[in-house]
């Protein structure tokens, strides 16, 4: 057997696996072939997704201690290569899994990378025979960890049998537990919205109660949906040891595995009538506000003794835990002796609140970027647009009154006064109809949210976007719903909103749709009417669209912003930027061009220290201040409101946006790449498949979807590169198909194949070059009406043959103009 013949994947099964068997490792639940890493970033053209292949990682092998507690990275490569070739991305690949070991092969032997030193040795060569075995491996671990025998056997215990987790979540639950079996008693986890932290919170529970580490747990949360779907869903597996801190709670509808609908009751810990607690159970779901209140015997927490709990875990801690006079803050003061673990994809730090000043720094952290990046976050697009009497202001005339009779005070509103201290009824019509405008161009029925300054300004605008589908609402009046706190309809209305399955709401309006209990999964498009300043509302606001559901067409979503909110883009403390700003102006179409406050009383159903509304709070403004003065001025249709401009700006290869136009960012891009136009045109030549090189200048930053809609012509790419890059005069396709049937590429085959070749210029000039590059392009019509592929095939005299007239015929179609005969 001659190794440089065979391929990576036969080495690996022929050598490097057997090398791995042989030193103990089980081919059963310790090594694991191609383990998935990165999903691949869902990369977004216009109105459509499609995963980059680029950004997929997966590791050759992964070698674990014990299911889920990974120990080393082993990268494969041909026996072409040097041993060693594969280090690193052994080492890319072991810094993702949080792992200390790497190794690289290529048959003969493996290069091995200690990062612990155990031996002194950074890296050093092994042969086939010398790979180190999972006890060897898992004793320098440890000791490079300095645990004791009682932390080894808590951060060895095992996960609960289910889903795989992803290679963050393993990160997120090993940490976790490996610092609480190490003795650290505050512990904080940021995840980004989206990426499993409440499954990530199960596996830490379970791991730690089965090793009898924690053995009563309580898990705190702020909306009472995220309670119940917690207990049926991720917490399923405690029933029977776990019950809900309260003495109400409607059952949970869940779908079984034959698709029927069931209702599932919750166990509850806290009687009916007499409101005692049931301490048998060892896990506790909890309502922070269900189990406190200003009055002492509202304070159920307070029937437990201090030490009853070991372990407690706060879902959301940045809204308010991190502040000390919070409610939060009570009841983990006085369960002050137990571990807790702070959950939150957005920490809180300013002068007055500090979650890192409780929990302290973070023992593992997920962002919004990386996620996206991963592709396991949805990426989005942002459409900007500037109202005229946001950006430039507006003044009253002298003596102007509202429409209530009130003298407005003369000064200039601007942009933050709109719906605070101001309301224009006309601007309420035209941002409605430009959401309207947006979701016609794209989607009527993609689950939407308006984000309002406060609940009279959700109200208006649900009349308005009522008015504005008027067509639907008419017969369909929940196809636009306010949901917030004064609104018990809208309220009801919120698990419909937030099921995949149900049609309506499409459109939600609400003053914030805060990050808990609020999983709107379908949700494709956020709409920004509300002035934001604060980085985490921004963030939360943000999450409300990240989640992926490919299952049902959720790739990607849309941020359409009225009060330039995206700016906080440009905050260092932001990490996850869009995939495109655009900001249509005028009468420019909504849809992006195509690329190819005085708190009311809290609610145990939606409370969380701030007013009762499940989405947000009402605003102080809303009412009266004196007789004659109104905290908000009402200006009925005399003063008009329009959009103001418009700028677009794309991500460029480095996630970065751009700042100058596209034509000249492409132009740029192009004449650094290519010198001259004529060393365009060679490349262009040289290259046999030209996909294949547009793709690579896309990779680099030349976005020929978008330029195509920017140049506002449906041109080949070839014509549009020149004509921008190098003010050439355009052709379009179907001129430059008429002129290659003049070639002699047609006069070298018989009938059938020179009906094939006129074909494949139609089809050319129709759908562009890509498609009669496509492998499958003679399994489609018409070419099925001139014979099977094979058959077409056969009429070039093979395979071979085909593929060279297809590049004979496309150096046809990009001939010079000066070599071409005379027509």
């Amino acid at each position: 057997m001659i190794k440089k013949n065979l391929s990576e994947s036969d080495l690996c099964d022929k050598f490097i696996r057997p090398a791995m068997v042989a030193a103990g490792w089980s081919g059963m639940d310790q090594i694991y072939a191609q383990f998935p890493l990165r999903a691949g970033r869902v990369v977004v053209r216009g109105k459509k997704a499609q995963r980059d292949p680029a950004t997929v990682l997966r590791a050759d092998f992964a070698l674990f201690h014990k299911a889920n507690i990974p120990l080393a990275v082993v990268e494969a490569k041909d026996n072409q290569h040097a041993m060693g070739a594969g280090m690193q991305q052994a080492i890319r690949y072991a810094d993702l899994l949080d792992v200390p070991f790497s190794f690289s092969s290529n048959g003969d032997g493996f290069v091995f990378r200690d990062a612990t030193c155990a031996d002194g040795v950074l890296e050093q060569d092994l042969t086939l025979d010398q790979f180190p075995s999972p006890d060897e491996l898992w004793s320098r671990y440890c000791a490079w960890k300095g645990w004791s025998a009682d932390v080894r056997r808590v951060a060895a215990a095992d996960y609960a049998p289910s889903k795989t987790p992803r290679y963050y979540q393993l990160n997120a639950i090993n940490r976790t537990v490996q610092a609480i079996a190490a003795g650290q008693n505050r512990v904080l986890l940021v995840m980004a919205t989206g990426t499993g932290k409440t499954y990530t919170a199960f596996q830490i529970i379970w791991r730690l109660w089965k090793s009898r580490a924690k053995k009563r747990i309580l898990f705190l949360a702020d909306r009472n949906i995220l309670i119940d779907q917690t207990m049926v869903n991720d917490f399923r597996p405690f029933k029977g040891a776990m019950a809900k801190l309260s003495p109400n709670a409607k059952g949970v509808e869940r779908i079984n595995a034959q698709g029927q609908v069931e209702v599932e009751e919750l166990e509850l810990a806290v009687h009916r009538t007499t409101k005692k607690v049931d301490t048998s159970y060892e896990i506790y779901l909890s309502l922070y506000q269900a189990v406190t209140g200003t009055e002492e015997e509202n304070n159920i927490y307070k029937q437990f003794s201090p030490e009853f709990f070991d372990l407690i875990v706060v879902d959301e801690c940045h809204r308010g835990s991190a502040a000390e006079d919070s409610a939060w803050r009570d009841i983990l003061s006085y369960f002050s002796s137990a571990t807790q673990v702070g959950l939150t994809a957005t920490p809180k730090e300013t002068k007055d609140v500090s979650n890192t000043d409780y929990f302290g720094e973070p023992v593992y952290t997920y962002s919004l970027r990386q996620g996206i990046e991963d592709g396991y976050l949805a990426p989005y697009k942002v459409i900007r647009v500037d109202l005229d009497k946001d950006t430039f202001g507006w003044r009253p005339t002298a003596g102007m009154t509202d429409k209530h009779g009130h003298l407005i005070e003369d000064r200039i509103y601007n942009g933050t006064d709109m719906n605070r201290s101001l309301v224009l009824e006309q601007r309420d019509a035209v941002v409605a109809e430009r959401i309207t405008a947006y979701l016609k161009a794209t989607d009527r029925f993609a689950k939407t949210i308006v984000f309002c300054e406060d609940i009279d300004h959700a109200a208006r605008m649900r009349q308005a976007l009522s008015n504005a589908n008027a067509d639907l609402c008419a017969t369909q009046p929940r196809y636009v719903v306010q949901i917030t706190g004064d609104n018990p309809e809208g309220k009801r209305e919120l698990d419909n909103f937030i099921d995949p399955e149900k049609v309506y709401p499409v459109i939600a309006t609400t003053s914030k749709l805060l990050s808990t209990g609020v999983d709107a999964q379908t949700c494709k498009l956020i709409v920004l009417d509300q002035n934001i300043k604060s980085m985490t509302l921004f963030k939360q606001i943000i999450g409300r669209g990240t989640r992926l559901r490919e299952d049902l067409g959720k790739t990607w979503f849309t941020i359409l912003d009225f009060k330039r909110a995206t700016e906080l883009f440009a905050d260092k403390d932001f990490d996850g930027d869009p995939v495109q700003i655009y900001e249509p102006k005028g009468d420019d179409p909504i849809a992006p061009p195509e690329p190819d406050d005085p708190a009311q009383p809290v609610s145990p159903e939606f409370g969380d220290g701030q007013p009762a509304d499940p989405l947000g709070p009402l605003d102080p403004l809303a009412g009266t201040d004196g007789a004659n003065k109104p905290k908000k001025y009402v200006v009925g249709g005399l003063v008009t409101v329009v959009v103001a401009r418009e700028r677009v700006q794309y991500l460029n290869a480095q996630g970065q946006l751009i700042t100058e136009s596209l034509r000249d960012y492409t132009r740029i891009n192009l004449t650094r790449r290519f010198d001259s136009l004529d060393r365009f045109l060679q490349a262009w030549s040289d290259a046999d498949r030209k996909a294949a090189l547009l793709a690579e200048l896309e990779g680099q930053g030349v976005l020929i979807d978008a330029l195509a809609d920017e140049v506002g012509r449906d041109l080949d790419p070839f014509d549009l590169l020149l004509h921008v890059a190098w003010n050439m005069p355009p052709l379009t396709r179907r001129e430059r198909a008429r002129r290659a049937r003049t070639s002699s590429v047609f006069t070298q085959y018989g009938l059938v194949a020179r009906k094939v070749l006129d074909a494949l210029l139609d089809k050319y000039a129709d759908e562009g070059l890509a498609t009669i590059e496509a492998d499958n392009v003679l399994s489609i019509q018409p070419f099925t009406e001139l014979g099977s592929p094979a058959e077409l095939v056969r009429s070039f005299g093979g395979r071979p043959q085909y593929l060279r007239a297809v590049r004979t015929l496309e150096q046809a179609l990009y001939k010079p103009e000066s070599d071409r005969p005379a027509a």
